[in-house]
């Protein structure tokens, strides 16, 4: 490290534990350094010692000091150059930190450290994942297993679908051994992500012999049907995710789509390498957390896909009324959803994930009934959260809890398919069996809410066993024997360290621990033992062992876990506090005693009087607190109030799912000894025996390790905090198995096994420089031999052709073969030890290619001569079998036939024969008995039925004749009502009528009588007068043709006025016809109603219409029994006026009218001629008396209305000369007046 040298310095505060610095000088005891990049740090310059004994490969060791590599050029990293961590020169934490972080910024999120992949979360939707490059992997791994392809091209950089595919074609080796693949990461590292795409690929590949195109079923597209056709194996096994996520999945303030359970999901393959189904097993589902979440986190996903996403109809069925909220939404309305503000999530709405969760559950085979009862489940789940309780006052004078709102838990019982009053015991009551005797125990608020969370726990937990289970049997392989070999893709929770941490904190970290001492053997302990035992050169490499930390938390009989379990068996008298003092008592027994022995357990004096303790684990010293319910999530036990409301009573649903749950809580094995009942597991104990089992499976495979980092907490893109990166790295174990894959032998092979592999590779070295058996051999020194060979042969050129220039028909073969790499390797990467030979990864690839090569020329040569051999051969035998096993096959079915025909004759016979005697004897026996009975029973039947027959007879004919006597008597009193009042309008407007024409006849007459006289006094003067003679005869000529047409005026006139009173009163008829036939229709249709419904007694709106209608006085017990046709019969009214005879009347008046107006006509026209002769007679001087008096005669005959007023002389026109006279003209004009 001279001066100007580029190094990583590290430091302990910041967001960056390495800075990249540059070294400005060097004293034999440190060095000064100064900062790269960031001008306020870079001018001050600081220094750091030297360590002591501190020397490595690159030279002296200085503290938190790590050399840099070099920067990488354009064509490296086009390259691929920082593809594979193994690559750098320099390799340590700061420069795999930087490596992986230049690799994140250009959108690599994938690298290889050795034999584990290093996947960083994006936070955001790359183009990883198409079809195309898909494909593209899954042909590299089709080539390379095979030795075929370009060995020039570049290959693949590090992806998902490598580890996928290398696990798949290991699978499909010689060896034919399963294979595992092991997820882990923080939560919202992308662990579930990664799951998803690792089972896409290993279900593509497994269907690809089957499927026109299984590619196409990317990550994130929607390509399932509408449920009907049926899916391929393919097709369920990636539509089983949303149904598990949905159930098994929520938001937390790290992750929005967290897995709050661990799976572990084998995939099943045949010899040919087909994917037959899949397994899935889960483990610790986090079931506190439906009575509790912390605020900004959310429930279980479908609890608000089911609120968001339901249908109008589904808010009805399952009772989300949204006018009850007060305004919220059913999530905050709801306690379970609504504790962290029911967040929406940012990749999808709910709504989406309801339909894609629904859709799913139909791919899988569900049914709609099916889909049904598990959404009412959740339901009522939702409204067990919303019971609440109130005190009330015991007869022994404690308080006891009571429920507040009884509609609450009617529907969650509805909802859940149990007995609502099984249900209310459960919630408000505790049962307890001592000494085989019942004790019931009322619970006062508190403790009734903790049993309704508990409960609503237990159905949850029981649910989400049953839908694993239901999606296994979709997703299953029909035979065991149909596999030859499994795919396994574990996603578990990652390490977890909260500010408080509890039960289930516990046991995640206790399986991170085992993993992790699971990943430690594979890559440190296996590795270094075996190079050990074989006496190989290696350098011994510490790596830190967790053993002594799975000791301490599940070790019997002190470990933390036995120890919890001892004291649930105590029963009431066990609880947290004392379970956390028998822990500080076990492992801190000396006097301010801190950290026990192992350093694995600690707890200083304030914790433990708060009852905390502290367990160091390989990523670090995590805090647990005794105080929050350990005992009671331990023993998860189902309170016996809660077995009789699922045993008894309950939906078929609920009854399944609780089997599930019964199945997996107790313990079979002590259920067989000595006929015991089944002993009830904790928690832990069925933790430990799950995870034990997962270990065990882990290591009968080749596992891979994909380890998921977090970037930052923010979730965002693009933004790294590489403080929190580094801490993953560490607890990943990502250092450690960097260094061993680099300086390790991952190849291995015996003795024999090697020589027998590779001595084929040598087929021009003579028996006697090189043998070709290992018979009277020493293994060890003829592998060295080998290998020396190998080596002189490898460096030489290749020739073909022989010594006199010809080419053999195998060489010419291997001419035109790909050619591998040439045979030239450091000798030091392979190792002999006792037993077997250590390789590296690049001298083993090389041999395995020429291995290939020479197998594929051999096999061809081989072929050419055996194909028409085998052809001829087997052409031959097959039809002589054929001919054979037909006749031999022939004959057994004819004797199998004729063997099962006689003994199913003879069985039938004998059968037959006696079912015949025993039917026999029962047929009489119960003959006898029956007739009897039925003779007793029919009489007393015939009897009841003729007497209730006679009684219900005389009643239905009184009911009947009652009310139609009452109907008719109101119909009748309803006519009568109707015809007195037309009658009563039709008198009094003839009585009105009558009295007019009266007065104005009476006045007519005194004036005609008046008139008269004047007249006969008037014809006397003029008789007086002689020389008047010839004009009265003129006159008394057109007098007598104006009395005419006043007579024909008057009659007309009294005709027209009696058609006009006519048509008058028959409008008014009309009308009052009209009005009453309305209200009786409307009568009619309300007794219609009342005799089809049958009502006997009126509601408050058929009362009102009563009161309207003139029917209301019909009795309704009579109205209702009378059919509507006899109703609409007996209602007639009267005199029934139509239409056309009132339009009849019309044109009679209209024809009298215009008569009329002729009539007048022509009078007019007579009177204007009695002036004229008039006005002659003025002139001459005589006074024409006969004609005024005819004019005043007609004038008083007509009407007032009716006198023409133009054609009246008026006293201008009239020389009255005597008083006569004078009187005749006032007459004249009061009746023109």
């Amino acid at each position: 490290m001279e001066a100007g040298t580029q190094v990583w310095s590290y430091e302990e505060s910041g967001d960056d534990p390495w800075i990249l610095s540059e070294i400005t000088s060097r004293t034999p005891e440190s060095l000064t350094l100064k900062h790269i990049g960031d001008a306020a740090k870079s001018a001050q310059p600081f220094s750091r010692p030297l360590l002591q004994g501190g020397t490595t490969e690159e030279g002296l060791k200085y503290q938190g000091i790590e050399l840099a590599n070099a920067p990488l050029s354009d064509s490296d990293i086009a390259e691929g150059a920082d593809n594979d961590m193994i690559a750098l020169q320099h390799l340590h934490e700061p420069a795999i930190l930087h490596a992986v972080s230049e690799r994140y910024f250009r959108g690599e999120i994938y690298t290889w450290t050795g034999p584990v992949l290093i996947a960083v979360n994006p936070f955001q939707r790359l183009p990883l994942y198409t079809k195309e490059i898909l494909e593209s992997y899954r042909q590299e791994g089709l080539f390379r297993s095979q030795n075929l392809g370009d060995s020039t091209a570049k290959p693949l950089g590090p992806h998902v679908y490598s580890v996928a595919d290398r696990s798949y074609r290991q699978m499909m080796s010689e060896q034919r051994k399963s294979q595992s693949i092991l997820i882990s990461g923080e939560s919202g590292a992308g662990k579930t992500e990664t799951t998803k795409i690792v089972m896409l690929y290993l279900t593509t590949l497994g269907s690809a012999h089957t499927e026109s195109s299984p590619s196409e079923a990317i990550i994130g597209t929607d390509n399932v049907g509408n449920g009907d056709e049926k899916l391929s194996i393919m097709e369920r096994v990636l539509q089983s995710n949303p149904i598990l996520e949905a159930f098994g999945n929520a938001k937390t303030l790290r992750n929005d789509n967290s897995s709050r359970f661990g799976k572990f999901i084998e995939l099943g393959f045949n010899r040919a390498g087909i994917l037959q189904g899949a397994k899935v097993q889960t483990y610790l589902l986090e079931k506190v957390r439906i009575g509790y979440h912390a605020s900004g986190e959310r429930n279980y996903h479908i609890f608000y896909q089911l609120l968001r996403g339901a249908t109008e109809e589904q808010h009805s069925k399952y009772c989300f009324h949204d006018g009850l909220t007060g305004g919220l939404e059913l999530a905050n309305y709801f306690h379970l959803t609504g504790q962290g503000g029911a967040p929406q999530l940012r990749e999808f709405t709910d709504e989406e994930g309801l339909k894609y969760t629904l859709k799913s559950m139909r791919s899988m085979g569900w049914s709609e009934e099916k889909i049904d009862q598990v959404l009412s489940t959740i339901a009522g789940i939702l409204h067990l959260g919303q019971v609440k309780f109130e005190s009330k006052m015991s007869e022994g004078g404690q308080e006891i809890a009571q429920i507040a709102d009884e509609k609450t838990v009617a529907d969650a019982a509805k909802l859940l398919g149990v007995d609502l009053e099984k249900l209310k015991t459960a919630l408000t009551v505790r049962i307890m069996v001592t000494r085989g005797d019942e004790i019931r125990i009322d619970l006062d608020t508190k403790k009734a809410e903790d049993a309704r969370d508990a409960l609503a726990k237990t159905v949850y937990g029981a649910m989400f066993l049953w839908v694993v289970k239901e999606v296994n049997d979709c997703i299953m392989w029909e035979d065991d024997k149909d596999i030859r070999s499994s795919a396994g893709v574990l996603d578990i929770f990652g390490f977890e360290s909260f500010s408080i941490n509890s039960f289930e904190q516990l046991c995640i970290n206790f399986t991170n621990e085992a993993l992790q001492q699971q990943f430690n053997k594979f890559i440190f302990k296996l590795e270094q033992e075996e190079y050990e035992r074989e006496n190989i050169n290696w350098a011994f490499i510490e790596f830190p062992d967790n053993q002594d930390c799975l000791d301490t938390i599940q070790a019997r009989p002190k470990g933390i876990l036995a120890l919890l379990d001892d004291e649930c068996k105590l029963g009431q008298r066990g609880n947290d506090k004392s379970w956390a003092l028998k822990l500080n008592q076990t492992y801190l027994p000396n006097k301010n005693q801190e950290i026990s022995d192992n350093t694995r357990y600690s707890a200083t004096k304030m914790q433990q009087s708060k009852g905390i303790f502290s367990v160091r684990h390989f990523a670090g010293n995590v805090a647990y607190t005794a105080e929050t319910n350990f005992l009671e999530k331990n023993r998860d036990e189902i309170p016996l109030t809660a077995k009789s409301l699922f045993e008894e009573d309950s939906s078929d649903l609920i009854k399944e799912v609780y089997a599930v749950q019964k199945a997996q809580s107790e313990d079979d094995a002590g259920a067989s000894q000595a006929g015991k009942p089944a002993k009830q597991k904790t928690v832990s104990q069925q933790f430990k025996v799950q995870l034990n089992s997962l270990i065990e499976m882990i290591e009968k495979t080749d596992p891979h390790y994909i380890r998921c980092l977090k970037p930052n907490d923010a979730a965002k893109p693009l933004l790294m905090t590489r403080k929190r990166l580094t801490e993953q790295l560490r607890y990943g174990g990502v250092l450690e198995a960097v260094r061993v894959a680099r300086m390790g032998y991952p190849v291995r092979l015996d003795h024999e096994g090697f020589f027998k592999r590779y001595r084929m590779l040598l087929p021009s070295i003579s028996e006697g420089v090189l043998p070709w058996s290992m018979e009277d051999e020493e293994p060890q020194k003829l592998c060295v031999k080998f290998l020396d060979v190998l080596l002189e042969e490898g460096a030489k050129p290749v020739k073909y052709e022989n010594a006199d220039g010809s080419i053999s028909r195998a060489n010419k073969i291997r001419m035109t073969q790909r050619q591998p790499d040439p045979m030239v390797f450091p000798k030091t990467d392979v190792q002999l030890g006792l037993s077997k030979v250590f390789m590296r990864k690049g001298p083993h690839d090389r041999l395995e290619s020429h291995r290939v090569f020479h197998q594929n020329a051999s096999i061809t040569l081989i072929q050419s001569w055996m194909r028409g051999m085998q052809q001829e051969r087997r052409y031959l035998i097959s039809g002589d079998a054929a001919l054979t096993l037909e006749r031999w096959y022939r004959g057994c079915l004819g004797r199998a036939r004729w063997w099962r025909l006689r003994e199913a004759k003879a069985g039938l016979l004998l059968t037959n024969t006696f079912r015949m005697q025993i039917n026999r004897r029962t047929y009489n026996r119960s003959r006898r008995g029956t007739v009897r009975l039925q003779a007793q029973y029919r009489g007393r039947t015939v009897r009841k039925v003729n007497a209730a027959t006679k009684i219900q007879s005389v009643q239905r004919m009184h009911v009947c004749n009652s009310a139609y006597i009452k109907l008719k008597s109101a119909t009748i009193a309803l006519q009568c009502c109707v015809r007195r009042s037309m009658a009563k309008q039709v008198y009094d407007e003839i009585k009105k009528a009558q009295k007019d024409m009266g007065k104005i006849k009476e006045h007519n007459e005194k004036l005609k009588m008046e008139m008269a006289s004047l007249k006969a006094m008037l014809q006397a003067q003029a008789a007086s007068d002689a020389g008047k003679a010839e004009s009265e005869k003129a006159v008394a000529k057109k007098q007598k043709e104006i009395d005419i047409l006043e007579t024909r005026i008057a009659a007309l006139e009294a005709e027209l006025e009696q058609e006009k009173e006519n048509v008058k009163k028959l409008e008014n008829d009309l009308n009052v016809q009209k009005g009453n036939n309305q209200r009786l229709s409307q009568d009619l249709q309300f007794q219609k109603e009342m005799v089809s419904r049958g009502s006997t007694s009126p509601t408050p709106m058929q009362r009102k219409h009563s009161r309207g209608s003139s029917l209301s006085t019909v009795p309704q017990s009579r109205a209702s029994t009378v059919p509507a046709e006899k109703v609409v019969d007996a209602v007639v009214v009267g005199h029934t006026i139509t239409p056309e005879a009132l339009a009849q009347h019309r044109a009679e008046v209209a024809r009298l009218e215009e008569q009329l107006e002729e009539e007048r006509r022509m009078s007019r026209t007579a009177r204007i001629e009695v002036k004229n002769l008039r006005a002659a007679i003025a002139d001459k001087g005589v006074v024409d008396v006969t004609a005024s008096t005819e004019i005043s005669d007609n004038v008083s005959e007509m009407s007032g209305s009716e006198i023409d007023r133009s054609d009246v002389p008026v006293p201008s026109e009239v020389s009255p000369s005597t008083p006569i006279q004078m009187r005749y003209v006032q007459l004249l004009c009061s009746l023109c007046c």
